[in-house]
């Protein structure tokens, strides 16, 4: 008989910074089988003894002392990856594109050939 444990994944805890984004899962949510135990948060600040207090981005009171090892960072290069490596021509491009994706580049080719405006005087 195997023993299970040599084949499980185990993903250190990393260390996260103030003003990342991080996938986190409530863990007593997750083990007792609720709905909605994943969502996405920002570190708003480092705690004591490897704790972070975290921020649901989409509604829900703030999380302190959220344990590192329910959080995964999300990095910024997998949320742009449709923007870089969007095609240059314009042929399909919306249908590969997020709307978010060609609503920065639209606001890019608007303003790109603007001399840019300063603040009004006060």
């Amino acid at each position: 008989m195997r023993d299970s444990a040599q084949h499980a994944i185990t993903v250190p805890a990393a260390g996260f910074c103030q003003g990342q984004y991080v996938l986190y899962r409530d863990p007593e949510k997750f083990w007792t089988g609720q709905a909605g135990h994943t969502f996405v948060c920002r570190v708003d600040r480092v705690g004591l003894h490897n704790t972070y207090y975290l921020t649901p981005l989409a509604a829900g009171r703030p999380i302190p002392f959220a344990s590192p090892d329910y959080m995964r960072l999300l990095p910024a290069a997998d949320a742009m990856r449709d923007i870089d490596t969007a095609p240059l021509n314009s042929d399909g491009t919306v249908d590969d594109m997020t709307a978010a994706a060609m609503a920065w580049l639209t606001q890019q080719r608007a303003t790109a050939n603007q001399r840019p405006e300063l603040p009004e005087q006060r």
